[in-house]
């Protein structure tokens, strides 16, 4: 079949997709869209690299990864400005929702003021800025009038729009769809992405919403009469499956286990209603994790995963990170570690590259230190409490929040995904949020009054 005419059916395809998932109690504000469109450039390309190429390899040049475009800094502006002015006409609701997460707003704050140490200033602030978008963003979709609603759509929408795509630039688009390893030359499946564990990180954030609005439209399929949701979260999901395996990256695949596992037990009335034995999974299967990849990476659990235990030299340059000469308090400032001189020491050592440390915990060290390590862990600690009161109080939504709290957590072992645009670092924030009694009241009252 020809590139462009499966191109075509692709996008009829992902049109009947949206059809098949409309619903009566599914009215949203348009300006949802403001998100998804966010979240859908962090999880794939930049525009200009949609519109002109990749202009060769990523990790080409420090100048380009130091300087950016200025073509998709006016994009993120413009974005970012729209989110805004949505907050802003929505004072009172985006009020109530700051004075409700303290915690999230003093780690924001406190990394806007490492700027000032920062080597580059000006480029860390305009990391901040992006960073600050993913805020606003998660505001945009928690704040419409119709909040449940909006957060099944802001995953509906990008996944219907990411993983369809990937699967269409992967078969017949084998020139944008694939890379290929700069070693030994085997082709890589990358996707709307641009590498193969881009690709399966996008499977797991929205191949778990896609599994979660499955399992929930396949219960609720009796009631409503209503099989579109459920023929298009199954398509999606099926694609997503596929994509994942295709990927081969380990850290996708076996988070995506182990959430979509938590979200089968969180169907079980006996788990919701038992926060001890919920505390106990939970805290078994992270400290579990942590002691088989982190501390004891020839305990098993890495090679079982079909990885070697120095996790393709992950170990061997968490080793060299933590004896660079830094402000262990402070840190190099907000996104500055890989900037400068540090950078190009670490390239000339790893031909592969680095420009992260595929741990989000020492990533956060590294540009924070130890005070911004301890306020994201105060964040995750506060965060985790209302994720489990999201689930006792509105079973639906904390259904997903609980999994995905879990694989967020154990993801970053291996991934530095707190990270400004990343799809794993906005759905995290998403999910942490605390949800202002009032605003759940109000939600209650629309969906009775829609139904």
């Amino acid at each position: 079949m020809s590139p462009w005419i499966a191109a075509v059916i692709y996008i009829f395809g992902i049109v009947w997709l949206f059809i098949l998932d409309l619903r009566r109690d599914s009215k949203t504000s348009p300006a949802l869209w403001i998100a998804v469109i966010w979240v859908t450039i962090g999880a794939s390309r930049e525009v200009t690299q949609w519109l002109w190429g990749m202009g060769g390899s990523d990790q080409a040049s420090l100048d380009t990864y130091l300087e950016g475009s200025p073509v998709d800094r006016a994009i993120y502006i413009a974005l970012l400005g729209a989110g805004l002015i949505v907050l802003m006409v929505r004072g009172q609701a985006t009020g109530t929702f700051l004075a409700v997460n303290g915690p999230i707003i003093v780690f924001f704050l406190y990394a806007a003021i490492s700027v000032a140490w920062s080597d580059f200033p000006l480029v860390a602030f305009k990391r901040w800025i992006k960073a600050l978008g993913n805020v606003v963003m998660v505001l945009v979709v928690l704040t419409d009038p119709n909040r449940p609603a909006a957060i099944k759509r802001f995953f509906a929408h990008s996944a219907f729009l990411l993983i369809p795509t990937s699967v269409l630039l992967v078969k017949y688009f084998p020139d944008i769809g694939r890379g290929y390893d700069a070693w030994t030359g085997v082709a890589m499946y990358v996707g709307v992405s641009t590498t193969k564990n881009g690709l399966g990180w996008d499977c797991l954030v929205f191949g778990l919403a896609t599994l979660w609005r499955f399992l929930y439209e396949y219960q609720d399929r009796k009631q409503t009469k209503l099989n579109g949701p459920l023929i298009a979260h199954g398509v999606v999901l099926g694609m997503a499956l596929w994509l994942i395996q295709q990927a081969k990256s380990s850290a996708a695949i076996g988070c995506f286990i182990i959430g979509s596992g938590i979200m089968c037990l969180a169907h079980f009335r006996w788990f919701v209603l038992r926060p001890l034995v919920m505390h106990i999974v939970v805290v078994s299967i992270i400290s579990i994790c942590v002691f088989g990849i982190v501390i004891d990476p020839d305990l098993g659990i890495v090679e079982a995963a079909g990885r070697d235990a120095t996790l393709t030299d992950r170990t061997f340059l968490w080793e060299d990170l933590l004896r660079v000469d830094i402000n262990p308090l402070f840190g190099t400032g907000f996104e500055s570690f890989w900037i400068g001189d540090r950078t190009k020491l670490l390239w000339a050592k790893y031909a592969f590259h680095p420009n992260q440390a595929h741990n989000g915990y020492i990533e956060m060290y590294l540009s924070l230190g130890w005070v911004g390590l301890t306020l994201l862990g105060l964040m995750m600690v506060w965060g985790y409490r209302n994720v489990v009161r999201s689930l006792q109080m509105d079973t639906e939504i904390g259904r997903f929040n609980l999994p995905f709290f879990v694989v967020a957590v154990i993801f970053n072992l291996t991934e530095a995904a707190f990270k400004v645009m990343h799809p794993v670092w906005i759905v995290f924030l998403l999910v942490i949020m605390a949800i202002p009694l009032s605003a759940t009241r109000k939600g209650r009252e629309l969906r009775k009054e829609i139904s």
